[in-house]
């Protein structure tokens, strides 16, 4: 049987311990190792594996020894409770193997837990778990985890997050490889751990993982704050660290649209704050309200303006040193700025 969506989620907090078994399949791999982590956890709970209740085996060992399933399945542990038989890396070489393990399936075996990366619409391996009457077969995209999915796991956390909180958890999920989220989020909650108040958005920025794009906003913020002065050690900085003019010419094309977004809303700097997608949160918005209604729309559109031909050259076969245009570039917006 397939699972799909939200039904797939449920299932893998609250797996059924009855059934035959489950194919987690996905391109992502750690997305893949993720939830068939919550599968097993929440079949064998959280001694399984030290009570000898959990037999891992790489698809590879199959080749040689297809008997490992079927003894897996049936072996008994020292220890009462659900087992479970994990293959790791299964490939469609693997689907007659499993197939002969699930048709000598009976009531009291392991439950079999089956990875693999991604799988075709016709793949046997696919089909096998897709058309069994007692096991499932669940496929896993390149999508961020859904609100649901974020509450979920906070939840089993302990963690309450207030609302500006959940929408910067939100807004990380759509930026982060599922593996530095799961990281961020038990940060949080280590971070959170006897405290009962709400999370709010500077505990999620502190718990966020840093990274060269928190260099290049304090560049970005300097030069809209025209804090000229300080601009020149930050943007040797950057260099040292390896960042490419272009990547810092499109940063600061991205803040000020950003800014001149904010400050041409009919509605004012506030409410084109709200509107601004991926959306901006805490402080960093705050700070970058400051910057629209200091700047104003006009001026803003000179600096994109400034900006675009920056761009420009960067990309043409100018031979003038690619950094030096940049800094050159962002001088005279910090100077813009301080008029």
């Amino acid at each position: 049987m397939k699972l799909t969506g939200r039904d797939a989620n449920r299932y893998f907090a609250r797996p059924e311990p009855q059934r035959t078994g489950l194919l987690i399949f996905g391109a992502d791999a750690m997305r893949v190792a993720l939830k068939r982590q919550e599968v097993i956890a929440a079949l064998i709970g959280p001694q399984g594996e030290e009570e000898m209740r959990l037999t891992r085996i790489n698809a590879s060992e199959l080749r040689s020894d297809p008997a490992l399933v079927s003894d897996a399945l049936k072996a008994q542990s020292f220890f009462p409770g659900p087992r479970v038989a994990f293959i790791e890396d299964a490939t469609d070489q693997t689907a007659p193997v499993l197939k002969a393990a699930l048709s000598d399936w009976r009531e009291g075996d392991a439950q079999l837990i089956v990875t693999a990366k991604q799988l075709t619409a016709k793949s046997a391996l696919r089909k096998l778990f897709e058309t069994h009457p007692n096991a499932y077969a669940a496929g896993l995209y390149d999508d961020p985890p859904t609100r649901e999915e974020i509450e979920a796991e906070l939840t089993r956390a302990g963690v309450r997050p207030d609302q500006d909180a959940m929408g910067a958890l939100t807004a990380l999920s759509k930026m982060l490889d599922p593996g530095d989220f799961r990281q961020t989020l038990e940060k949080l909650a280590l971070y959170k751990y006897g405290d009962s108040t709400p999370a709010t958005v500077d505990d999620v920025s502190a718990c966020a993982p840093a990274s060269t794009e928190a260099d290049i906003d304090d560049v970005l913020h300097v030069v809209a704050e025209g804090r000229t002065g300080e601009l020149g050690p930050l943007i040797q900085k950057l260099t040292s660290q390896g960042v490419a003019p272009v990547t810092l010419c499109i940063g600061a094309t991205r803040h000020f649209r950003a800014l001149h977004a904010a400050a041409s809303d009919p509605g004012g700097v506030s409410s084109g704050m709200s509107r601004l997608r991926p959306p901006v949160f805490g402080p960093r918005r705050d700070r970058m309200a400051r910057q629209a209604s200091k700047w104003g729309m006009v001026r803003l559109e000179q600096a994109l303006g400034h900006l675009t031909d920056t761009d420009l050259q960067l990309r043409s076969s100018s031979r003038a040193p690619a950094m030096a245009l940049i800094e050159r570039a962002l001088l005279r917006l910090s100077t813009l700025a301080g008029r």
